[in-house]
């Protein structure tokens, strides 16, 4: 027998619903702020992905040569694909708003709640250098998580010319801040203990390492903090420029009306080296262990890199997979029907042919609806509507056509009552 790959896992028609009405939630939210599709080939060229994504993602990507030697690359994100496309495509728009949902892969260690293939949802903003713009991509990631049914979750903003400045406060090598950041942004998985020996050979002594985790250990209300970061930052100007930035992004979150969710964490890194701006990460509350749910940030240099002009951006993205695992754990899905409406049972083989006929009517007005292709008993056809989860059920017998009528089940009540076929389209949308 046969196996998916590992770290990959198939999705049988109930938990694709489920994804379906994720994916579809999300895309609908987007397409309301102005977002417009984008879609881009599933592998590029792996030079392109090299390009300022950090050692530590590189060491993740699924590489291969084709059949002309040319190395190529599964891609692990959305945002270099579409880079290429702003860098290429000189005549877009500005400001050029995208989203894009699709799947993408990472070598990883498989568990429980981590694979190797999954799907993200990203939305993005270029051309627009202000701060105006980050706050609108977490607008619609908070507006689509509020849609979708969470009721608590946080939204962690920090901007890496703050933590670049503290890791240089602290006392570290300006040409090991890179490798800092990175060591830093897995304090959430391996804690101050875990990060103080992964700058073992990076900080100069151990001092230092814990001077930094201590700089950006600063917690408090989020103007207090950046308050308090550009105190203590005097005399680096990107440091005070990312204390502005963050500044003037939570009035914009005020605005937007999600800085309730806001919480400024001054150790939030994000791993990819190309963010030179806010950075942001959502959690949600109560399902930590799945770790963020969300995240982003500003790279405004990553256009040119890639041959295009200089073009400022930011963007968030979702992991829906993830977002799918915890709204089932939520039993989100259970009062939801993401099938079929409606079942058409012909009760002898006499009624098949009007059967079909009604079932193509409902369909062509709106109303998803299948028909028994297998010729069994109303018994058994009942029974399979209750276990696909069919809410109704159009009984089609002999005596209710010559009266012009039907007998329509609701299948979780089990009342039943006859309703003529003229009537049988309003009744069902009612």
């Amino acid at each position: 027998m046969f196996q998916s790959p590992r770290g990959t896992r198939d999705f049988l028609p109930e938990d694709q619903l489920k994804k379906n009405w994720v994916v579809d939630t999300v895309r609908e939210v987007y397409e309301s702020y102005g977002y417009e599709p984008l879609d881009t080939p599933a592998f590029e060229y792996l030079e392109m992905l090299r390009i300022k994504s950090g050692e530590d993602m590189l060491n993740q990507v699924y590489a291969f040569k084709d059949k002309s030697d040319r190395e190529l690359a599964l891609r692990f994100e959305m945002t270099a694909s579409t880079v290429r496309v702003v860098a290429s495509h000189r005549e877009l728009q500005m400001p050029f708003k995208r989203y894009m949902i699709g799947p993408v892969w990472r070598y990883e260690r498989p568990t429980e709640k981590r694979f190797r293939e999954f799907w993200q949802a990203d939305v993005d903003v270029f051309g627009v250098e202000g701060s105006i713009a980050d706050a609108e991509v977490l607008s619609a990631a908070v507006e689509a998580l509020g849609r979708l049914g969470f009721e608590g979750f946080i939204v962690y903003l920090n901007d890496r010319r703050i933590l670049t400045s503290i890791v240089e406060l602290s006392g570290i090598p300006k040409e090991k801040t890179l490798d800092a950041i990175r060591a830093v942004d897995k304090i959430k998985k391996i804690g101050r203990e875990g990060v103080i020996e992964e700058l073992r050979g990076i900080a100069p002594y151990e001092e230092a390492s814990i001077r930094l985790l201590d700089l950006i250990g600063l917690k408090g209300e989020p103007l207090e903090v950046i308050e308090a970061a550009e105190k203590m930052l005097k005399g680096y100007p990107e440091g005070i420029k990312g204390c502005e930035a963050l500044a003037d992004l939570y009035r914009y979150a005020e605005a937007f009306g999600f800085a309730e969710y806001v919480v400024v964490d001054l150790s939030l890194a994000r791993g990819l080296d190309y963010y030179t701006g806010p950075v942001y990460e959502i959690f949600a509350k109560g399902f930590e262990e799945y770790s963020s749910i969300a995240g982003g940030g500003r790279y405004d240099e990553i256009v040119e890199l890639f041959g295009g002009q200089p073009t400022p951006a930011t963007g968030v993205s979702f992991g829906i997979d993830r977002l799918t695992q915890i709204l089932e754990e939520k039993g989100a899905f259970k009062d939801l029907n993401l099938g079929v409406d409606t079942y058409v049972a012909p009760v002898t083989e006499n009624v098949r042919m009007k059967a079909v006929e009604l079932t193509q009517t409902l369909r062509k007005a709106g109303v998803s609806a299948v028909v028994d292709l297998m010729g069994r008993r109303l018994g058994k056809q009942l029974e399979y509507a209750d276990k696909k989860g069919i809410p109704t059920v159009v009984v089609v017998g002999e005596k209710d056509l010559a009266e012009g009528s039907v007998t329509v089940r609701d299948m979780k009540t089990g009342d039943q009552r006859k309703v003529k076929i003229s009537e049988l389209l309003s009744h069902l949308k009612s």
